[in-house]
């Protein structure tokens, strides 16, 4: 058998439960995995061996019976410590977990350790390193959890998007990530910045493995994406709101996406964006950032010194508007959403990019959001697909948008994909 670590979550539920594999067992090749790789990686901020085992050995029943999972250091956790990637809250102990943990638990499954994520999930960068490059970025803010699934130490982790936080990061590591749609996992229990935006999503290694735990973890159903279709997507093609931040080999990799799809039988039509969209992507940093600062009022007043420059400079820069720019950022981004409806009508969904290129060099930077955060403001589910590398070898990705509440129908559009761009 697949060594036990690099199984899928899909894969590794199988194995569990036709008894060829134990919860334990699966725990102690992530864990040799983990003691191989995290001292380059540095995906998690917390991770204790001997806790790990003890919650595997005590996994529950359930779909994720015995499946190891990050816990992205946005959510609380009654068992671990959890800091909100600040130096202000290092050492804090929650009391409870959080709701969408609580829910990871009840469904079977195990908290291996935290990942790391940058400060309060905004810009500032954790210690993790890109799994294929450890001289770049893993992108941000799920950090930890993108490169903790990409290098097989576990094969599920929570994430959390505001602007690109999920899809981003899964892009330059090379995994899939999904971002649900808006208010799909309850925020009890996490360090929520940006009230309008804060979403809380999946890394995986396969769409399979989302639609199980999604599937797991909210209740809803979520039928196997693997599933042959009736019929052919139909999709939109954009590069967004800023087409010119995307680099060649973006731009190269979305019309070859596009082209495969084609072939494959499915319909791409090139249509523009409407300026409803274009206007609210204007507006998102005064909608995320003011929202922020509200959100970390009492760091801000009671412990500045220790919050980022970058961080700060975002917070100061906020502080500048009255609240009726936020008012203006909030009608836009309902404005948004009732067009996007228009727009994609008789469409299964947009295909655009996923980042602007490859992961960039460096540590101190995680990458730019342009090609997230409209879709991100929207509510509905966007997924990354893994689709090549680029010219320095790293992984490129491509993105799927759809409409709220269609979340089953977007993974099975992006299998579908999946499957042209193989063929």
């Amino acid at each position: 058998m697949t060594e036990p670590n690099r199984l899928t979550a899909t894969e590794a539920a199988r194995a569990i439960a036709a008894g060829r594999l134990s919860a334990p067992e699966l725990m102690e090749a992530c864990l040799a995995r983990a003691a191989a790789r995290e001292p380059v990686l540095r995906a998690f901020i917390h991770l204790d061996p001997g806790q790990a085992r003890r919650n595997a050995a005590r996994a529950r029943p359930g779909p994720l019976s015995g499946i190891p999972l990050g816990v992205k250091d946005v959510l609380d956790t009654a068992d671990m410590p959890t800091g909100y990637g600040s130096p202000i809250w290092a050492g804090h102990r929650p009391r409870g977990d959080a709701a969408a943990v609580a829910a990871a638990r009840a469904a079977g499954g195990v908290v291996m350790g935290k990942t790391v994520t940058t400060e309060f999930a905004t810009r500032h960068p954790g210690a993790t390193t890109n799994p294929h490059n450890p001289a770049h970025t893993p992108g941000g803010s799920s950090s930890g959890s993108a490169a903790a699934v990409a290098d097989f130490l576990v094969p599920l982790a929570f994430g959390t998007q505001t602007a690109g936080s999920i899809v981003r990061p899964a892009a330059f590591c090379g995994v899939v990530g999904f971002k649900p749609s808006f208010g799909t996992f309850h925020r009890g229990g996490m360090k929520v910045c940006s009230e309008s935006l804060d979403t809380i999503g999946i890394m995986a290694r396969s769409l399979a493995d989302c639609a199980l735990a999604m599937g797991a973890m909210t209740g809803r159903d979520h039928p196997d994406p693997e599933a042959k279709r009736d019929r052919a997507p139909r999709l939109l093609l954009s590069l967004g709101q800023a087409p010119e931040a995307a680099r060649p080999e973006t731009v190269a990799l979305l019309q070859g996406a596009a082209a495969a799809a084609r072939r494959a039988g499915a319909e791409v039509v090139e249509a523009p964006l409407p300026p409803a969209l274009s206007e609210a992507a204007e507006l998102h940093p005064f909608l995320m950032n003011m929202e922020t600062r509200q959100g970390l009022a009492w760091e801000y007043a009671e412990a500045r010194a220790q919050i980022s420059p970058v961080l700060l400079d975002r917070l100061d820069w906020a502080g500048g508007f009255a609240p009726a720019k936020l008012d203006e950022a909030r009608r836009a981004a309902m404005a948004a959403r009732a067009a996007f409806l228009d727009w994609t009508a008789g469409f299964d969904a947009v295909l655009t990019p996923s980042a602007p290129g490859e992961a960039p060099e460096g540590l101190a930077h995680t990458g730019e959001a342009t090609f997230n955060l409209l879709w991100t403001l929207l509510h509905g589910p966007n997924v990354t697909i893994p689709a090549g590398t680029g010219p320095g070898g790293l992984p490129l990705g491509v993105q799927l948008v759809g409409r709220i509440a269609e979340d089953p129908a977007l993974l099975a559009t992006a299998r579908w994909l999946q499957a042209a761009l193989e063929g």
